[in-house]
């Protein structure tokens, strides 16, 4: 009972200890800091798999009303896929590469915990887990209402257990991107980028939804693809923003000092006001360009925001983190006009708001942090976006060529709920 009253108070101190008006300089056993480092780990895991929640309202309010269960379905498959073959292969590959590499090993992940780490193994592993979920979810929703759902589920494992791991490793692995420089605190372009990338050369082997765009390339009107649920999406956007702060406040990786808990405190306040800009600069566009207050793009804008600031959270100050985030929803706002002059059918928006965003974020991060510089930067977008994007098309086209990765014309126009999934949503249609 002493050995936890001890531990009681040395984390009593670490966290509200005063000397006069600063903080006390209390040192804490290296068993103290490994508890709290693990309890970071675990409760902002939690945090990032509650955004799978967010991901499936998110899109299963954006897509019409016929396509709702599939949609589900996709969103829990995806994330079991990734939690299998992370611990299969996803981890070693990542986490197993040489100092300066560009590769791990393709060996199971096991469990190594020692007290000079600073954190348990298992937390580590779930962390990076959820994140490795996160990613494949930006493509669900890009592809929905269209695709096969086993087709899907055999790329989100080939994502999830081979693409992924690859291309994180070169910097949170301590691969080459991490030699040369770049940084990306918790993933702009790693994760968000990384999905964005995946989520676009799947829809442009897939193609658009039947009647999407006319014959010169102009969106059809808005009914018969209107979304099945705003209020489910916007619950679906606060579930994501509520994950945000354990996405990028556990990316601060410890919490056993001072220092240390007040960066997560930080972290916390400026991802949430880049998301807020982000939301505002939608709203605001949308109302002066199009003429109406567009709820769907400014719900994209928050995410937006939230993807910008993610790639450095902790360096900024205040107003810029506002600017970074606000900058991201203008990037979502003209990219999602992009993507329709291309006649590119994204369902819920996620490339501008992933791809693009994560662009602008991880770019952006010498803004605030002079360890880094733009060029490095700038070669570890490019190298990651084209090598996902490169992958990623060639194993769409496999599959497109083999299995088939669309539903007929008959089963799209039927909706995906009762052509691939044999339950419907709602008991009363659009």
């Amino acid at each position: 009972m002493k050995k936890y009253l001890t531990y009681f108070l040395a984390g009593t101190a670490m966290y509200f200890g005063f000397v006069g008006l600063g903080y006390a300089e209390t040192t804490v056993s290296a068993e103290v800091q490994y508890i709290f480092n693990t309890l970071l780990f675990l409760i902002s895991g939690v945090l990032v798999m509650w955004m799978a929640a967010g991901f499936a309202m998110l899109e299963s309010g954006l897509v019409t009303s016929k396509s709702v269960s599939a949609i589900c379905a996709k969103n829990i498959g995806l994330y079991s896929i990734a939690g299998l073959m992370f611990w299969v292969v996803g981890y070693n590959l990542a986490y197993g590469i040489p100092e300066g590499g560009y590769i791990g090993s393709f060996t199971a992940w096991s469990d190594a915990s020692a007290i000079d780490t600073g954190y348990s193994d298992g937390s580590d592993w779930f962390f990076q887990m959820v994140f490795c979920a996160t990613t494949v979810s930006i493509v669900s929703g890009t592809l929905a209402e269209r695709i096969k759902i086993w087709p899907f589920f055999l790329f989100a494992a080939i994502l999830t257990g081979f693409i992924y791991p690859i291309e994180m490793g070169w910097q949170w692995g301590g691969g080459w991107l991490s030699a040369i420089g770049f940084s990306d605190f918790a993933g702009s372009t790693l994760v968000h980028a990384a999905g964005g990338a995946a989520a676009l050369a799947g829809a442009i082997v897939l193609g658009p939804r039947i009647g999407r765009f006319g014959a010169k390339g102009e969106v059809k009107p808005l009914e018969p693809f209107a979304a099945s649920s705003v209020p489910l999406a916007t619950l679906g956007v606060f579930i994501l923003w509520m994950g945000w702060f354990g996405f990028n406040g556990g990316s601060q990786l410890a919490a056993g000092t001072l220092e240390d808990i007040t960066s997560v405190a930080t972290i916390f306040i400026n991802t949430n006001i880049a998301a807020a800009g982000g939301v505002m600069t939608a709203a605001i566009l949308s109302r002066l360009i199009g003429g109406k207050t567009d709820v769907i793009l400014m719900l994209n804008g928050a995410i937006a925001g939230l993807v910008a600031i993610t790639a450095e959270p902790l360096a900024p100050s205040p107003l810029l983190a506002i600017v970074i985030g606000s900058i991201g929803g203008a990037v979502m706002f003209f990219s999602t006009k992009l993507l329709f002059s291309l006649k590119i059918d994204d369902v819920v928006g996620a490339i501008p708001a992933h791809f693009f965003a994560g662009i602008w974020g991880t770019l952006a991060v010498p803004m605030s942090n002079s360890d880094t510089n733009f060029s490095s930067q700038f070669i570890g977008v490019l190298a990651v976006t084209i090598f996902v994007f490169i992958v990623s098309l060639i194993v769409w086209k496999i599959l497109a060529a083999t299995t088939g990765i669309r539903i007929s014309k008959d089963a799209e126009k039927l909706g995906t709920d009762r052509a691939e999934i044999g339950v419907i949503a709602y008991g009363i249609r659009d």
